[in-house]
Formats: C-alpha cells, sequence, structure tokens
C-alpha cells in the first residue's frame, strides 16, 4: 500500500508551494488507494509557533485534504505526535552511526561555516574532538566524491553528487537536536513511508537521506518511491519561500480567495487541461497521475 506524507515546518505561514506540495503527495496516496501520514516537522521547537502549527490546520482544511495518521488538530499535536516524543528514535538511530564510527565532532562556528562559501571542507575529520565533547555538533564522515543514484518518478534516473554539492552535513546540532536528516529519514521508516512528492529543492535531501539508510541498513527507505516536481516560483523568477516572505495562504483566506482558484493554480503548474472543472481537491481524482507534466 502506497504510504505518502504531508510535512510542513511551522516557522512561518504556508504559502502556495506548500499547497502544491501537499496536493500532490494527498494525490499520488488517494488516487492509488493509499494512505496520507500529517507529520509536522516541530523538532526546532522556538520556531514552531502557535500561530504557524494553527495555519497547518487551517490551510488542509481549505485545501479539502483529508490524512489518515497524524494529529487532528494543535492539542492532539502538542499530546501525542510532536517530534519531541520520538526523540528515543532519533537517539537511537545516531547512536548507531556513532558505534559504526560514521561521525565525528565538528566546533566551527556559524562564521567559520559562511567563510567557507557555505560548502562543509571537513575542517574537523581529523581533529578528533570527542563526540561528547560540549559545544559541537555531530557530522557524517563523507567521502568527498560520494555519488548518490536513484529512479524519480517523474524526473527519471537521478544521481547527486553528494560530497562536491552537500559535504559532510550535520546529523546533530550543537544544542544536542537531532538534526533534519536524521529525523526525517527516522520518521519516514518509523510510520512506513514509502511514496513522497518532494521539490526539486529537497534533492540534496533525498541524496542525504539515502546514503544515511544506506549506512544504518534501513533497506525499506532505499526502496522508497520518490517524485521531485518543479518550485514554484514567484513573479520575479525567485522560488516561493516562507523566509523570504512570500504571500501567505493566510493572507489568501482572509482576503476571501476561494481555494478553487489555488486548485485552478495547481492544474496549471501540473500541466493539467482542467478547463475550470476541478472545484475542489476530490475532482483532482478523476484526473491520471499520468496526465502530471514534470
Amino acid at each position: 500500500m502506497i504510504i505518502t506524507r504531508i510535512a510542513p515546518t511551522p516557522s512561518g505561514y504556508l504559502h502556495q508551494g506548500n499547497a502544491f506540495n501537499f496536493l500532490l503527495n494527498w494525490l499520488l496516496a488517494r488516487s492509488q488507494g493509499g494512505k496520507v501520514l500529517l507529520r509536522i516537522d516541530d523538532l526546532d521547537a522556538p520556531r514552531a509557533k502557535p500561530e504557524f502549527i494553527n495555519d497547518v490546520f487551517e490551510t488542509l482544511e481549505w485545501l479539502g485534504i483529508d490524512w489518515d495518521m497524524g494529529p487532528t488538530g494543535p492539542d492532539d499535536l502538542a499530546a501525542a505526535w510532536s517530534q519531541s516524543h520520538r526523540l528515543p528514535i532519533y537517539n537511537q538511530l545516531l547512536n548507531k552511526l556513532r558505534t559504526k564510527s560514521h561521525l565525528f565532532a565538528c566546533e566551527c562556528s556559524r562564521k567559520d561555516l559562511a567563510d567557507s562559501s557555505g560548502l562543509y571542507t571537513r575542517t574537523c575529520l581529523h581533529k578528533n574532538i570527542a563526540l561528547d565533547t560540549p559545544d559541537v555538533a555531530w557530522r557524517v564522515k563523507l567521502e568527498a566524491d560520494a555519488i548518490i543514484h536513484f529512479t524519480d518518478g517523474w524526473q527519471g534516473a537521478m544521481q547527486f553528487a553528494l560530497g562536491q554539492e552537500m559535504g559532510s552535513f550535520v546529523l546533530r546540532r550543537r544544542d544536542d537536536i537531532p538534526a533534519y536528516q536524521i529525523a526525517s529519514l527516522a520518521d519516514d521508516n518509523h510510520f512506513g513511508v514509502n511514496a513522497m512528492a518532494r521539490g526539486m529543492d529537497l534533492l540534496p535531501s533525498t541524496a542525504a537521506q539515502l546514503y544515511l539508510a544506506h549506512l544504518l541498513d534501513i533497506n525499506s527507505f532505499t526502496q522508497t518511491q520518490f517524485y521531485h516536481h518543479p518550485l514554484i516560483m514567484d513573479d520575479t523568477g525567485q522560488k516561493l519561500s516562507k523566509s523570504a516572505g512570500s504571500v501567505s495562504l493566510n493572507h489568501l483566506r482572509s482576503e476571501g480567495v476561494p481555494a478553487s482558484l489555488l486548485l485552478a493554480n495547481f492544474c496549471k503548474w501540473s500541466g493539467i487541461e482542467a478547463d475550470g472543472a476541478v472545484k475542489s481537491a476530490g475532482d483532482l481524482l478523476s484526473i491520471p497521475l499520468s496526465s502530471l507534466k514534470f
């Protein structure tokens, strides 16, 4: 059975690019009799503000998207579904990587990383800093020539030069919180996610998580069907972003914009000729997945 997931980070109000991705994941599952997991990535607690969490549920209701697993609302998220409840799972994977000597400690500051033009050059790899040293990040040992290969459901054969493009990425932050790559992999494995639509900007994350799955012998994740889609751009050609202050769905709702307008945009972005027939998310189910043009 297909299990997809909708996985927003509540660090700002959602925008049309988020809705586009939500609808794609929902459609992947519902068109094949599958299930949808709602996973709210709230591990970075200071950024997960209540108004942004509320926005997730309001957006899904506005779009007409339902789900089979996950929180029913903000209170249920806090009580049972927050990533904070799954910290033992994340730490178990980190400890397994530690036991296998796949980690090293990094003491580089934000300024150090900024001075290196963003790509970590394994500065601390051979310093032999103890992993239990206070105020250090844990990074994965990664060869500079590491290349990840996989087949994408929309893009076909893909390869990503993980060592050159991403470098030895962080798995535990300096504040001891597990980083996104390990938490996302752990959650997808825990909930049995086996198909997901992602923006092309998350191609590095796909490669990183496939690399980690190999190190951790999580064979089920390596069989996941990925579907990478183009990003939705604004009028200036920049990708929509919460941090960039892109027009939010919250703003559109407050202005009385109907969800049907966004669904019309979804069809346009997906290359679907719907001729105004899509008025609700349910109407998308009559459109074959093969009609999507990416």
